[in-house]
């Protein structure tokens, strides 16, 4: 059988690096520096979210999409996946 995923709508950010202010505010206290959970990391840029779905710290490259799911969970999303998938929504 085949399935089409539902339409929904989600928020979502994208990290280019440079001032936290925005992940503070879209993350809330759910994200760190990488350096700061003694993860590997090819970026000095790069953050970790706190995914409360999977109970886990997920890596945020530089370019990657923040994605709050239907459910509040937070989760990286490479650019490209993003591009195919998601669409904006006007106001």
């Amino acid at each position: 059988m085949k399935y089409r995923k539902k339409p929904i709508v989600v928020e979502a950010v994208r990290w280019k690096g440079g001032p936290y202010g925005m992940l503070e505010d879209f993350c809330g206290r759910n994200w760190a520096r990488a350096d700061m959970q003694e993860m590997e990391y090819k970026d000095p840029e790069q953050v970790v979210i706190w995914n409360t779905a999977e109970k886990q710290w997920l890596q945020v490259p530089v370019g990657y999409w923040i994605i709050r799911g239907i459910q509040g969970e937070l989760y990286p999303c490479k650019p490209d996946i993003f591009d195919m998938t998601y669409a904006p929504v006007e106001p």
